[in-house]
C-alpha cells in the first residue's frame, strides 16, 4: 500500500467500497450486511489480498465510527426504559462475565498454558462488544423490544465489569493487586453510567431548548449534540469506561430532546464511518497461528467456549426474569467480542504474558464471535416480540 499523497483517499476508497460491496451482496442473499463488511476487512487484509493492513489512520476512523454508532443507538432509546430493566441487565452482565472467564481459563489450563496466560485468555472472553449487536438491532428496528433493552443495559454493565477484570489480571501479572483502586474504579464507572442514565435526559430536556434558541448556526442543534457526544465520551474515559459508553449515554440523554434533523445528520455520519469499524475487525484476522495442530485445536475450543458460555450464562440469567424466547435473544445478543477481546489480548502480549500464538487465537475468537452473532440474532428475533411492559411490571422484573 502506498504511503504518498494518495494514501488517505486510497485507504478510504478500498475499505469503504469493499465493505459496502460485500454488504450489498450479503443483503441480497438475505444475510445481515454487517457480516459482509467484516468479511471485507478479512478479504482486503494482509493475509488474503494484502491490499490493506491495520494502521493508526484506520484505527482512528474505526473508533470514531463506533462512537457514532452507539450515539445513534442512544438516540433511539429512552433512559427510563433502560433503567427499568437495570436489575435484570446487571444479573445478565455478571453471569456473562463469570462463566466465560472460567471457561477461557480452564481451557487454557487443559492445553497446558501458563497460569497467567490462561487468566488473560479468560479476561479476553469477558466483555461484550455492544456495537455489533446494536447495529443489527437498529437495522431491524428492534431497539424498542424488551430483549434489546436488556442487552444494551447489560453491555454497559459488562464494560465496567470487564474493566475491573482486566485491571485485576493486569495487577496479578505485575505481582501485586490493589483492591481499593479496583473498587474505586468500579464504583466511579458505575456511578458515572447510572448518573447520566438517570438524570441526563431530564437535565438536557431543560437546558437544550434554551441553548438552542440562542444559537445562530445553521445546524446549531447538531453542533450542540456533537459537543455533548465528545464531552461525555471524554468523561467516560476519565471515569474508567470506554468512550463508546459515553457516546451511548449522550445519545440516550438527548433522545427525548433533539429534533429529527439531528438523528438524520447522525445517521449520515454513521453510514460513512461505521464500515471502517466493521472492516477494521476483519483486518486484524491472522490465520497463521492455526497452521499448528495444537493451536488450531485451542482456537476451535476457545471459539466454541466463547459462544456457548455467553449463551448459557446470559440466557440462564435472563430466563429467571423473562420467557424462553427472550432468554435466547439476550444470550445470543451478548456473544460478540469484537474489538474488546483484541484490546485485552494486545495488553497481554505487550506485558509478555501471552504468546503470539494465543494472541492470534484471541483475535480469531473476537472476529468469529462478531461474524456469527448477526445471523444468529436474525434467527433469534424471528416471530412476535412482547409488547412494551407497563412501568410497574418492568420495575418488578428489574
Amino acid at each position: 500500500m502506498t504511503t504518498g499523497p494518495a494514501y488517505i483517499p486510497l485507504s478510504l476508497l478500498v475499505v469503504f467500497a469493499s465493505a459496502k460491496l460485500l454488504a450489498e451482496l450479503f443483503e441480497r442473499f438475505g444475510q445481515p450486511g454487517i457480516v459482509g463488511e467484516i468479511l471485507a476487512g478479512i478479504l482486503i487484509g494482509p493475509y488474503v489480498l494484502g491490499w490493506m493492513a491495520p494502521n493508526d489512520f484506520l484505527r482512528f476512523l474505526s473508533e470514531l465510527g463506533i462512537m457514532f454508532l452507539l450515539f445513534r443507538v442512544g438516540l433511539d432509546i429512552r433512559a427510563s426504559s433502560l433503567i427499568r430493566v437495570g436489575g435484570a441487565a446487571f444479573s445478565v452482565a455478571v453471569a456473562g462475565v463469570v462463566l466465560p472467564f472460567f471457561f477461557g481459563w480452564g481451557i487454557s489450563a487443559i492445553f497446558g498454558s501458563p497460569r497467567i496466560e490462561g487468566i488473560f485468555t479468560g479476561a479476553a472472553m469477558v466483555a461484550t462488544s455492544v456495537g455489533i449487536t446494536a447495529q443489527v438491532l437498529a437495522a431491524r428496528g428492534l431497539l424498542h423490544t424488551r430483549a434489546a433493552r436488556v442487552i444494551l443495559a447489560a453491555a454497559v454493565a459488562d464494560d465496567v465489569l470487564g474493566l475491573i477484570v482486566l485491571a485485576l489480571v493486569s495487577d496479578i501479572a505485575r505481582g501485586s493487586v490493589h483492591y481499593i483502586d479496583l473498587l474505586l474504579t468500579g464504583a466511579l464507572a458505575l456511578g458515572f453510567a447510572f448518573f447520566i442514565a438517570r438524570f441526563g435526559s431530564h437535565a438536557f430536556h431543560r437546558v437544550i431548548p434554551r441553548v438552542r434558541a440562542s444559537l445562530a448556526l445553521a445546524e446549531g442543534e447538531f453542533a450542540l449534540a456533537m459537543t455533548l457526544l465528545f464531552a461525555l465520551s471524554l468523561l467516560a474515559v476519565y471515569a474508567g469506561v470506554a468512550a463508546i459508553v459515553g457516546a451511548f449515554l449522550a445519545g440516550m440523554a438527548l433522545s427525548e430532546t433533539v429534533d429529527r434533523r439531528v438523528a438524520e445528520l447522525t445517521n449520515g455520519v454513521a453510514e460513512l464511518l461505521v464500515p471502517f469499524f466493521l472492516a477494521g475487525i476483519g483486518l486484524h484476522f491472522d490465520p497463521t497461528p492455526f497452521r499448528e495442530p495444537a493451536t488450531f485445536a485451542l482456537g476451535v475450543a476457545i471459539i466454541l467456549a466463547a459462544i456457548v458460555s455467553k449463551c448459557i450464562a446470559c440466557g440462564a440469567a435472563a430466563g429467571l426474569r423473562f420467557g424462553r424466547a427472550d432468554a435466547i435473544r439476550i444470550g445470543v445478543g451478548m456473544i460478540p467480542r469484537g474489538e474488546v477481546g483484541m484490546v485485552v489480548a494486545q495488553i497481554g502480549l505487550n506485558m509478555h504474558v501471552m504468546s503470539s500464538a494465543v494472541y492470534g487465537v484471541i483475535v480469531a475468537m473476537s472476529v468469529a464471535t462478531t461474524v456469527i452473532a448477526p445471523p444468529l440474532l436474525k434467527i433469534a428475533f424471528r416471530g412476535p416480540h412482547p409488547a412494551p411492559e407497563s412501568e410497574e411490571e418492568m420495575m418488578r422484573l428489574g
